[in-house]
């Protein structure tokens, strides 16, 4: 049996040469890319022991990186909610049988995905501001929350109306052949089996809703890009400082990014360990009034 993919031929010997060739300078390219990097950084004295002396110490954790973490994780973890929940609403109304309100959440959708989070979170600081919604403590934290739930709940709407439309039509026509009414068959039948094929862009939304957090240092909200650049103007060392919370996001995003795929290989494993069976008249007898199911 040929192992050649459907979608394209396979390379020939000289073929699969000039690739390997292509990688080798790729490689080397981005190497020494990365040589000049660091070979500029050293000249400029970005790597000697006083400037990173100051991560050894926990007063400038205590002081500046731990309280940016806290500030990025409180936001990123109240705004993924928010996003998640209000995500879901919109994706399902959007799959309204009404018309009015399918054009209504899609109107709100598409409005929400075209504003910039940065602009968004600008004009809700100075309208929280100006009419005192909020304590003046927490004015930055909830301008950032708000602006980025707005937009990425618009974005999982899509995520979510796409994960549904994709799954087969005979499960809904099976469904509604039993007397399912629509929010059980969408409880029961599709959300399921949605969530887990749409769970790895849900998680790369997750990660975006995470790096977005950084854009609230223009409102004065403490995060950890605001606190890695305080702690860089105080001590000279602005570089290994930003490097610092660029490896903090990126340990973040790791950890996230595997927290969900391990979730999605449990929900997968599940599915694939046996349906559950439901009781007949747990559904039917709900879902179709007059319909006995137990007589025979």
């Amino acid at each position: 049996m040929s192992g050649a993919s459907v979608l394209f031929d396979a390379p020939g010997p000289r073929a699969r040469l000039r690739h390997n060739l292509y990688s080798v300078l790729v490689v080397v390219v981005l190497a020494g890319a990365g040589w000049w990097l660091y070979d500029a950084f050293a000249e400029k004295g970005q790597f000697t022991a006083a400037k990173w002396k100051p991560f050894l110490e926990s007063e400038i954790w205590e002081t500046y990186l731990l309280p940016g973490l806290e500030g990025t994780l409180t936001a990123a973890v109240i705004s993924i909610i928010g996003s998640l929940v209000f995500g879901m609403i919109f994706g399902i109304l959007r799959l309204s049988d009404h018309t009015w309100v399918r054009w209504v959440a899609g109107t709100i959708v598409e409005l929400a995905r075209a504003i910039p989070v940065l602009i968004l979170m600008i004009f809700l600081f100075a309208v929280f501001g100006d009419y005192d919604l909020f304590p003046s403590d927490q004015l930055a934290l909830a301008a950032v929350v708000i602006a980025l739930i707005i937009y990425n709940s618009a974005v999982i709407a899509e995520i979510v109306r796409a994960g549904i439309k994709s799954l087969p039509k005979g499960q809904t026509e099976a469904a509604v052949a039993l007397g399912l009414r629509k929010n059980q068959l969408m409880r029961l039948i599709l959300l399921p089996q949605a969530i887990t094929a749409m769970l790895p862009a849900l998680v790369s939304q997750m990660v975006v809703v995470l790096k977005d957090t950084a854009l609230g240092y223009q409102i004065t909200y403490v995060e950890l890009v605001r606190s890695g650049q305080q702690e860089g103007a105080s001590l000279q060392n602005t570089i290994p400082a930003l490097i610092v919370v660029a490896l903090i996001m990126i340990s973040l995003n790791m950890a996230l990014s595997f927290l969900a795929t391990t979730l999605e290989k449990r929900l997968r494993s599940r599915k694939k360990g046996g349906a559950t069976v439901l009781a007949a008249d747990s559904i039917l007898a709900d879902a179709a009034p007059g319909v006995d199911i137990t007589k025979k």
